[in-house]
C-alpha cells in the first residue's frame, strides 16, 4: 500500500511534520557523509537532506522519501523557489525506478537539440521545465474555454472520426475498410458538416475540441493533425457569432495570464489588410509588445468567396473543375448583398463570402462563417466549381436532404487550438505546445511511424503494393 503522499508544494507550511514526498531526483550532489537531492514532483522542487544515505541514487530515478520538514537558516533561504524557505530531513527512501544514464539532457530548454531526437525521446524532452509549462498552460487554457461555452450554455458533443471524403480544402487521409472490401472511409479534416447537420438537430449551439487530420504539406505552423475548438450557433448574424467568440478568447486568455494589446479586436476588410500588410493575417505589434508576447488579435471579413483554380496546387484542381474554387470551404454562405449572384452563378470573382478570420500575431488562429442552410446556396457552390448534379448529390447529397427538412440559419468558428497554445507559450512552432508532435518529415514522435504493415494484415483488406 502506498503511503499517504504530500506535494512539494505544500512543504512551506509543514515545518515540523514528517511527509512522505514521491517525485524525480533532478540534481544530486555528495558531500561525504552528507548527500542532497532537488526532489521534484508535478508541484516543485525541494531541496532534501540525506545522512549516510541515497549516495547510489541516480538523476531522474524515481523515488520515495519519508522525512521531517525543517525551516532553512535565513541565510541558506533559496528566493527563487516557493518552497526555497524549507528543506526535508531525510529519515527513510526507496528507489521505485532507477533510470540509467539519460539519451538526452533534460536540463535548459532543449533548442539546442536535434529535433528527430528530442522526438524521438519526448516522453523524456517533456519533463523539462520549458515543455511542462507549455503543456499546463494549454491545459488551463482549454479549461477556461470549455467554462466559458458552458456559461453560454452549449453542448459539447463527438463525432464521428470515420467518415466520408468530401471536399473541404485539403487531402484527406483514407482508411480502408475490411468489411466492404473497395471502399474507404476519410478520417475528418474537420467536423464541419456534422456540425451542420447537429443545427438540423435542433442543439442550437455546440462545441468540442476536435481531433482534425489532413494530409497537407508540412510548416512550422501545421502539421497533419491538429486540434480544434470547433463551435456552431443557430440563429445568429456574422456580427453574433464573432461578439461571442470574442468575449470567449479574451476571458481564456486573461484567466492563463496572457496579455492583451487591445480590449477590442479590430476589424478589418479582406481588401484593406492586403493592401496594408501585403498578406490576411499580419501582426499589429510593436517590437516591444514582441518582445513582452502581447497578443494582438484581430478580424478580417468581407473574403472572396471563390478564386481561380492555381494549377499547381492538385486539391485546388480536384476541387475547382471549372477553374474556380472556394477561397476557404464550400459551405459557407455569400453576404446577402451577392445572393442573387450566387444564385445566378455570375460575376464570380465579386462575390463576397461571410466568412470572418481571427488572426494573432501573424498566425490565422481561427476561420468560419455563417452556412449556407438553404439547399440552392449549397447546389449553386458546387454547380459554379464545375460539379454535375449526380457528382453533387454523391458529395454533399446528405447535407442537401437535411437543408430541405428545416434547418435554420447558423453559423460557427474552428479555433486553432494549437496555434493559441503555441502564441500563449511564446513559441514560434507548434511542436512546443503539443505532446507528441510529427517530426517535419511526417513522422511519428517515440513510434515508428509510418511503418510497414504485415503481409497478411493487406490481404484481409484485399490491397496490394504497387
Amino acid at each position: 500500500m502506498i503511503e499517504k503522499r504530500t506535494y512539494i508544494q505544500e512543504l512551506p507550511h509543514l515545518a515540523g511534520s514528517v511527509v512522505t514526498l514521491m517525485g524525480w531526483v533532478e540534481t544530486k550532489r555528495d558531500h561525504g557523509k552528507l548527500t542532497f537531492i532537488d526532489l521534484r514532483d508535478k508541484s516543485g522542487k525541494v531541496q532534501c537532506v540525506g545522512f549516510n544515505q541515497m549516495g547510489e541514487l541516480t538523476t531522474e530515478s524515481v523515488v520515495e522519501i519519508v522525512g521531517k520538514v525543517k525551516n532553512r537558516p535565513e541565510k541558506m533561504i533559496n528566493l527563487k523557489l516557493p518552497t526555497g524557505g524549507v528543506e526535508l530531513e531525510v529519515q527513510s527512501y526507496k528507489s521505485l525506478n532507477k533510470a540509467k544514464e539519460l539519451p538526452i539532457l533534460i536540463e535548459g530548454d532543449g533548442k539546442d537539440i536535434n529535433e528527430e531526437v528530442r522526438l524521438k525521446y519526448r516522453y523524456l524532452d517533456l519533463r523539462r521545465a520549458r515543455m511542462q509549462k507549455n503543456l499546463r498552460t494549454r491545459s488551463e487554457y482549454i479549461k477556461a474555454l470549455r467554462a466559458q461555452l458552458s456559461k453560454e450554455e452549449f453542448v459539447e458533443i463527438e463525432t464521428p472520426m470515420l467518415t466520408k471524403s468530401t471536399k473541404e480544402g485539403a487531402r484527406d487521409f483514407i482508411v480502408p475498410s475490411r468489411f466492404q472490401p473497395g471502399k474507404f472511409y476519410a478520417l475528418p479534416q474537420s467536423p464541419q458538416q456534422y456540425k451542420q447537420l447537429l443545427m438540423t438537430a435542433g442543439f442550437e449551439r455546440y462545441f468540442q475540441f476536435a481531433r482534425c487530420i489532413r494530409d497537407e504539406d508540412l510548416r512550422a505552423d501545421r502539421g497533419f493533425e491538429h486540434t480544434q475548438l470547433d463551435l456552431e450557433m443557430s440563429f445568429v448574424d456574422r456580427e453574433d457569432v464573432m461578439t461571442m467568440v470574442e468575449k470567449m478568447v479574451k476571458e481564456a486568455i486573461k484567466t492563463v495570464g496572457g496579455k492583451l494589446q487591445q480590449e477590442v479586436f479590430p476589424i478589418i476588410n479582406y481588401q484593406d489588410a492586403i493592401s496594408k500588410y501585403g498578406a490576411d493575417k499580419f501582426d499589429l505589434r510593436s517590437q516591444a509588445e514582441k518582445e513582452a508576447n502581447v497578443l494582438a488579435f484581430a478580424w478580417v471579413i468581407n473574403f472572396p468567396f471563390f478564386k481561380q483554380v492555381d494549377k499547381k496546387d492538385a486539391a485546388e484542381v480536384a476541387d475547382g473543375k471549372s477553374g474556380w474554387t472556394f477561397t476557404h470551404n464550400p459551405f459557407s454562405a455569400p453576404l446577402p448583398e451577392f445572393l442573387s449572384d450566387h444564385l445566378a452563378k455570375k460575376n464570380l470573382g465579386k462575390i463576397l463570402t461571410s466568412q470572418y478570420d481571427l488572426v494573432c500575431n501573424g498566425f490565422e488562429v481561427g476561420g468560419g462563417s455563417v452556412r449556407a442552410h438553404s439547399p440552392d446556396v449549397l447546389r449553386a457552390t458546387f454547380e459554379i466549381m464545375g460539379y454535375s448534379k449526380q457528382e453533387t448529390e454523391a458529395s454533399v447529397g446528405h447535407m442537401l436532404e437535411a437543408f430541405a427538412v428545416g434547418t435554420p440559419p447558423h453559423g460557427g468558428i474552428a479555433l486553432g487550438i494549437d496555434r493559441h497554445a503555441m502564441l500563449l507559450a511564446g513559441e514560434t512552432s507548434l511542436k512546443e505546445a503539443i505532446a507528441f508532435p510529427m517530426s517535419s518529415t511526417g513522422r511519428t514522435a517515440v513510434m515508428d511511424a509510418p511503418s510497414w504493415v504485415e503481409p497478411s494484415q493487406l490481404k484481409e483488406l484485399g490491397l496490394k503494393l504497387a
